[in-house]
């Protein structure tokens, strides 16, 4: 009994032709569910864009422009025009040195307080210690708002209503910022590092700044920009408690750009352009600390 004839193999892969024809099929499949991948990622990314780019066209045209149909999509020039309204309308420069300062405060603070409480909640005992963490978690449930009255009768009360310490100190630390810590730092601080710095005679703040901030390094900037812009952003509290027009921050002091009866549109939009490039800014920069960080955890995991 003889074996059957083998199948026949082209002279360049050693392939029968079947084979050769399913890899061929499998690998145009391939290739096209890639092609469809970053087809969605450029939608998505020109569809993220797409705003800051239509703020962009606004801020350099005028009010008749802006409403005008069919919508112009092309940059105007206007820009310069309505850049000198907006300076002669409102204090931009005192303005945006006072919410650089409460925003770089805020983060700043935040980046310690939080990671502070979070390095003793993560790796320390005492006494109450899941309680008080819970009841931290529980302040998260309870909406900003409510709080608004509150505090705004303790800063009368101290003195601070119109200065911008009452925008400082309130937002010195989160429940947020200390729960995010604590899981990051319960999980990428080893316990044999804290073992070893009490062992070398380190105490609590030697432990955290020379063994907790390097392994923290990622978390503290991803906090340290969500603080900042969030700061940056904030409007209803500064414009409660900021009742004089020289401590003004950037958001209140935009809002008196609208007119009662006549709103010029080109200028308020140049206004709020003013206000995102620099935002932009912060978060390229805090953006490589984070994303380094978080690649090396990968590559070390």
């Amino acid at each position: 009994m003889t074996a059957a004839p083998p199948l026949p193999r082209t002279a360049d892969s050693g392939e029968p032709p079947k084979d050769r024809s399913i890899s061929a099929h499998y690998g145009a499949r391939s290739l096209i569910s890639k092609l469809v991948v970053h087809l969605c990622v450029v939608f998505g990314v020109l569809l993220s864009i797409f705003p800051f780019y239509w703020l962009v066209v606004m801020s350099t045209s005028t009010t008749a422009e802006i409403f005008g149909y069919p919508p112009k999509l092309t940059f105007g020039d206007s820009f310069l025009e309505n850049l000198r309204n907006v300076v002669q309308s409102v204090d931009m420069l005192q303005a945006l040195t006072n919410t650089v300062i409460v925003s770089g405060a805020c983060a700043l603070l935040v980046m310690l307080f939080d990671s502070l409480a979070a390095f003793a909640f993560a790796k320390f005992d005492f006494p109450g210690k899941n309680a008080l963490f819970i009841l931290l978690i529980a302040t998260m449930l309870v909406p900003g708002s409510l709080s608004l009255v509150p505090s705004f009768i303790l800063m009368s009360e101290i003195g601070w209503v119109g200065t911008l310490q009452a925008l400082i100190v309130p937002g010195a630390a989160n429940a947020f910022g200390i729960f995010l810590l604590r899981q990051m730092a319960a999980g990428s601080i080893p316990d044999e590092l804290v073992e070893s710095a009490r062992i070398d005679g380190a105490g609590f703040f030697t432990t955290y700044w020379r063994v907790a901030v390097p392994l923290l390094r990622g978390g503290l900037a991803f906090l340290g920009i969500f603080t900042f812009i969030g700061a940056w952003n904030d409007y209803v509290w500064p414009l409660i408690v900021l009742v004089n027009p020289e401590r003004q921050t950037l958001q209140t002091a935009l809002q008196n750009l609208n007119s009662l009866y006549l709103t010029d549109y080109g200028m308020v939009m140049a206004g709020a352009l003013i206000s995102v490039v620099p935002l932009i800014g912060v978060f390229i920069i805090g953006s490589r600390h984070f994303i380094a960080n978080i690649a090396a955890g990968a590559i070390k995991g």
